[in-house]
């Protein structure tokens, strides 16, 4: 298992062994270029982070700051080892906290992009995305998971090797100042009326 691209291309990771499944270099490579361009100095979250090699491919293609989110003893030693292996430390957070129960503290806007990879087949996975529904903690999601396992929410997805799929998510838009809050999920145009002169 090794850094695909970016500044640290070519770095060997460790990888937490059988008891862990890690994403493949191939669906880790096309979930990243699905967000290339979103992730020049972004704000990162892997969620069922594992080894971690899916947020230090983000930090290795640009982005700013990546958070991990594990807490199996494999997972965490391994995860540990790779951020000290490719020095970047000051650029990444670890928390040691179930990834469902951590999610319900995330602020909304915490994120640029979010990386999630439970397990195949978990409830987990719904969980998550009713909080991102509610509280969206990133701008945009990349959601890894069993092609069998239906995504309750709209969005593009890509069908990869095996028995893997990723579905991408956007946020949407938050309103602008002119606009009301939604109601019933669609904006209300603003009152019309004079505007207000400029001084």
């Amino acid at each position: 298992m090794r850094i695909l691209k970016g500044r640290h291309a070519g770095r060997n990771l460790i990888s937490p062994g059988r008891m862990v499944r890690p994403t493949s270099e191939v669906v880790r490579d096309r979930a990243l270029e699905l967000v290339e361009e979103e992730l020049k100095g972004a704000r990162v979250l892997d969620l069922f982070a594992g080894s971690g090699s899916v947020g230090l491919e983000a930090l290795s293609r640009g982005a700013r700051k990546v958070d991990f989110v594990e807490n199996g003893a494999a997972a965490l030693h391994s995860l540990k080892a790779n951020i000290a292996a490719l020095k970047a430390r000051n650029d990444c957070r670890i928390f040691k906290r179930d990834a469902v129960l951590w999610i319900e503290g995330a602020e909304p806007g915490a994120y640029d992009v979010a990386f999630v990879d439970p397990p195949y087949g978990s409830r987990k996975l719904d969980r998550v995305l009713e909080r991102w529904k509610v509280a969206p903690f990133a701008a945009t999601l990349v959601v890894e998971h069993h092609v069998d396992q239906e995504v309750p929410l709209t969005g593009k997805q890509y069908d990869m090797e095996g028995p893997t799929r990723l579905t991408l998510l956007r946020a949407p838009a938050p309103a602008r100042p002119d606009e009301k809050e939604p109601i019933g999920g669609v904006r209300a145009p603003a009152p019309k009326g004079p505007r207000p002169k400029r001084r």
